[in-house]
């Protein structure tokens, strides 16, 4: 396969994994709901970079360490699972507390601030961890040539960004705001058995690995 078709196979591959229901999601729409548009798209900033962090890692020779450490594959998926059901119970018990939205901003702290909590968000996820490697560990060759090692980070971080972006635009615009406000509790319990869902298989693969 040719460099081209790599570097597309990849994107598609992560598009799918980054439009799924996951803490990333959530954090993005709820600052672009309770904050400011001009929050949400310093999230979604802080998703692209986090992003670039992890196609990095990956492309500097994490997958090796996986395959060599089989244990240490085991023990992220596992980690990764528990860290899903753990978000998702918290999302199902706050889905019946009130969401408090404010139009102000204050452009010296909010969007710094949003940006830095998207992309802790996303640094401390390892299911983007596993996603990463294994796409990464099925997708390409032995040697790596350097035009990918070049624009792999670079379409991570427009697909990250891209995508939150518009997740931030729609949620901060006024009609799906107050549709999301009015059906809230259904939203958040949905959002959260999905997650729990995801969670729950990624730990089962993990102890079927074993």
């Amino acid at each position: 396969m040719s460099s081209a078709g790599i570097f597309i196979s990849i994107m598609a591959a992560l598009a799918v994994g980054a439009m799924s229901p996951g803490p990333s999601f959530v954090v993005v729409s709820r600052i672009a709901i309770s904050r400011s548009r001009l929050d949400g798209l310093a999230a979604a900033l802080g998703m692209g970079v986090g992003g670039v962090v992890f196609a990095v890692l990956a492309l500097a020779g994490l997958t090796a360490l996986l395959s060599q450490f089989e244990w240490l594959y085991v023990l992220l998926k596992v980690a990764g699972g528990a860290y899903l059901v753990y978000i998702a119970v918290n999302i199902w018990r706050s889905a019946g507390q009130p969401l408090e939205v404010s139009d102000t901003v204050d452009v010296n702290l909010a969007p710094r601030l949003s940006f830095m909590t998207a992309l802790l968000t996303q640094l401390s996820n390892p299911k983007t961890i596993i996603v990463y490697a294994s796409i990464f560990a099925a997708l390409l060759p032995r040697t790596v040539p350097l035009s990918l090692i070049v624009a792999l980070p670079l379409g991570v971080f427009v697909l990250e960004a891209g995508w939150y972006s518009i997740v931030a635009f729609a949620f901060s615009a006024r009609h799906p705001r107050l549709l999301y406000l009015a059906a809230k509790s259904w939203i958040d319990r949905s959002a959260g058995v999905v997650m729990a869902g995801l969670g729950l298989r990624l730990i089962l693969a993990g102890v079927s690995d074993r």
